[in-house]
């Protein structure tokens, strides 16, 4: 199992990845230790935290770290105006990853494709000018996604994949393959849910972080595994998976996908 993986114009990053999101997230001295360790995709959810911090003071250490952004506008001029505001929250005039958030219908698609007022012109501009690197998707729409990465206006897509989900290896991950697509997976712990127990069931032991992290690791297709923990703890204990990196074996992908399965059978509200 490889520890890095050349991510286009990006290129050579951590396939562990670290994401903070609106309600929690590790303070910049945590982020500065994850990046000792060797994490350098950083996924910054738009929120003032430790993350955006820590790019803030990145220095002539900007060149070493890749910053992905969620994406909210579909539109040109809103366009411009976050990406503006993005940059100037992280003190940087370039972003490596910007991705469309949470696209989950063709229709929205086509509003950022609009080729004079839509999104997407603004982000080819950008793109062109060295102010962005890659341009990616995110969606829990797997078969939507398949379709847009067939349309080769993307350079990497961002899914849900983990032991509870796991649809991605039908829907998606033959067309990224044949393609030569990157993909970020992003609820590797399904929620927090793959690793509490499940509720009236005292016989089926939950999965570790870290498990589930090595879980999506092994998987061939998957570029990189974002981790979103809440705080120090859980930011070392995710870090330890970089002392003992390997793909899960043969029993243990077996007892995740059957804990992965009772979970979904028990929590069925995404397909």
């Amino acid at each position: 199992m490889e520890r890095v993986v050349a991510l286009g114009q990006c290129g050579t990053v951590c396939r562990l990845g670290l994401a903070t999101r609106g309600n929690a997230a590790v303070d910049e001295a945590g982020v500065w230790l994850a990046l000792e360790r060797g994490v350098n995709y950083w996924n910054w959810c738009g929120h003032e935290d430790g993350l955006q911090r820590a790019v803030r003071n990145l220095g002539s250490r900007r060149r070493d770290v890749c910053v992905a952004v969620q994406f909210e506008a579909r539109a040109y001029d809103e366009a411009a105006r976050e990406f503006d505001t993005i940059c100037t929250k992280l003190g940087t005039d370039y972003v490596d990853v910007v991705t469309y958030y949470y696209v989950q219908r063709m229709e929205e698609w086509q509003q950022i494709m609009e080729p004079r007022r839509g999104a997407h012109r603004l982000l080819t501009e950008l793109k062109r000018a060295g102010a962005v690197r890659m341009i990616g998707l995110t969606t829990h729409n797997r078969r939507l996604a398949a379709e847009l990465a067939r349309g080769g206006a993307l350079d990497l897509l961002m899914v849900r994949y983990n032991a509870a989900h796991r649809g991605a290896e039908r829907d998606v991950f033959p067309v990224t393959r044949a393609m030569g697509l990157p993909v970020v997976v992003f609820t590797a712990l399904r929620w927090g849910h793959l690793i509490r127990p499940l509720p009236g069931n005292g016989r089926d032991r939950p999965l570790s972080a870290v498990e589930c992290y090595r879980y999506a690791l092994s998987h061939p297709d998957v570029a990189v595994v974002l981790m979103a923990p809440g705080n120090r703890r859980e930011l070392m204990e995710n870090l330890t998976l970089l002392d003992d990196w390997r793909p899960v074996t043969y029993q243990e992908r077996a007892r995740i996908e059957a804990y992965g399965r009772l979970v979904y059978q028990s929590r069925r509200y995404f397909p």
